[in-house]
């Protein structure tokens, strides 16, 4: 089919191994029927797991690798000698063109360092960002960057804000994304001078600035893309799963306290069931490498089956929508900098 869209998979990638990746890669392969995968890894592992998960026969193909990009190998490692990884390889093939993007539930330092190196970034871009999309009471709101970029400058910071409205664009349809900055407070004079010099950037841009935007509104209906550097991304990422996970505990600790709680809890489940299917985080899998020649999708490294088949689906988003090139039309990116 010349029309197909071809994703290079990192099959030896992810905490729970190639199993969940063929079943993601089977889920996929239901769902659509455009789509072909480029199975990347060691043959006689992936070959095991198809005997007890086949996959449709010329859906997919095998690209052999014979090393395997680790969680505790370093960035230096990773690039220098580790050339023949899965990672390595499945970035190369979207580099070569034989795929049209990259998937891996690997090692995020690695895959950053792999996809900068081999795609580089597109005009007008210092460094890529990680981006994800996260729940919000609007729907969901996209986040960046989440801990590629530990420190930097109001330029970077600038940056981030134009590919999120991109992003938030094309993925979410909306023509004027509001962006916000995070901040410690909503008056000018608070945050560091990186976040005020951005602002001031932003404020200068045809960007739609919203202007500073606290923790707690994160999750409001108030903004479509918030900006911070990698540091605080991520640690205010990691923050909220771990709040999700403390409420969880609670509930079934209050309901299970008595009889007639376990009672309310029966009654009340289905709301609950729509409560937890509605934040479920395998339905917000799968960060964006945002900036780079190319697209390529980071998965969450404890992801099952469904949420790995979702960062394989924000793959094809984007490869339809070809965020890369909008992202490198826009001459707005480097007006800033």
């Amino acid at each position: 089919m010349s029309d197909q869209l071809i994703v290079a998979i990192d099959a030896m990638s992810g905490d729970k191994g190639t199993a969940v990746v063929l079943e993601a890669a089977r889920q996929v392969l239901n769902n659509r029927t455009d789509v072909k995968l480029l199975l990347v890894g060691q043959p006689e592992v992936i070959n095991q797991h198809l005997v007890d998960n086949p996959l449709p026969a010329d859906r997919f193909d095998i690209v052999a690798a014979e090393d395997v990009v680790t969680m505790e190998d370093s960035v230096a490692i990773a690039l220098r000698n580790k050339k023949q990884s899965s990672m390595r390889i499945a970035v190369n093939l979207v580099k070569e063109g034989r795929a049209a993007a990259c998937v891996s539930a690997g090692n995020t330092s690695a895959l950053m360092a792999i996809s900068k190196f081999v795609l580089k970034t597109v005009p007008g871009i210092d460094r890529p960002a990680i981006c994800t999309t996260i729940p919000a009471m609007g729907g969901h709101t996209h986040m960046l960057d989440l801990g590629a970029n530990v420190d930097c400058t109001a330029e970077h910071l600038y940056q981030f804000a134009a590919m999120g409205s991109i992003l938030a664009e094309a993925i979410d349809g909306v023509p004027r994304p509001r962006v916000g900055l995070l901040n410690i407070g909503s008056e000018d004079i608070k945050g560091n001078l990186q976040v005020k010099e951005a602002a001031v950037l932003l404020q200068d841009s045809q960007l739609n600035y919203a202007g500073f935007v606290e923790g707690n509104e994160i999750f409001s209906d108030a903004i479509d893309v918030v900006v911070c550097d990698g540091f605080v991304g991520n640690v205010s990422l990691k923050t909220s799963e771990g709040v999700a996970r403390m409420v969880s505990h609670y509930l079934k600790q209050e309901f299970m306290r008595n009889p007639l709680n376990k009672l309310i809890g029966l009654i009340a489940k289905p709301v609950l069931t729509q409560f937890r299917d509605r934040i479920d985080p395998r339905r917000y899998n799968g960060a964006s490498l945002l900036g780079l020649k190319g697209v390529v999708i980071k998965s969450h490294g404890s992801a099952d089956a469904v949420a790995f088949s979702n960062a394989i689906d924000i793959a094809l988003l984007e490869i339809s929508k070809d965020v890369p090139a909008m992202i490198a039309s826009r001459t707005e990116l480097a007006a800033a900098v």
